[in-house]
C-alpha cells in the first residue's frame, strides 16, 4: 500500500456516493495548488494524465 492510498481510502469513505463536474473537480485543484504551491507539477501532470486518459494518440 502506498501512503497516498490512505486518502484516496479517507476520500471514496466520506465522498464516494457523490458525483462531481471536472469543473468543480479543476477549481478544487487550482485552490489546492494556490494553498500548497510545491505540489504544482504533481498536480499539473495529474490534469494532464486525467485530461489524456482515454486518448488513443496518447499509447
Amino acid at each position: 500500500m502506498y501512503f497516498t492510498d490512505r486518502g484516496i481510502e479517507e476520500l471514496v469513505e466520506r465522498r464516494g456516493d457523490e458525483q462531481v463536474s471536472v469543473e468543480w473537480l479543476s477549481e478544487r485543484l487550482r485552490d489546492f495548488v494556490d494553498l500548497n504551491p510545491e505540489f504544482e507539477t504533481p498536480i499539473e501532470r495529474f490534469a494532464t494524465w486525467l485530461a489524456r486518459l482515454d486518448d488513443p494518440d496518447d499509447e
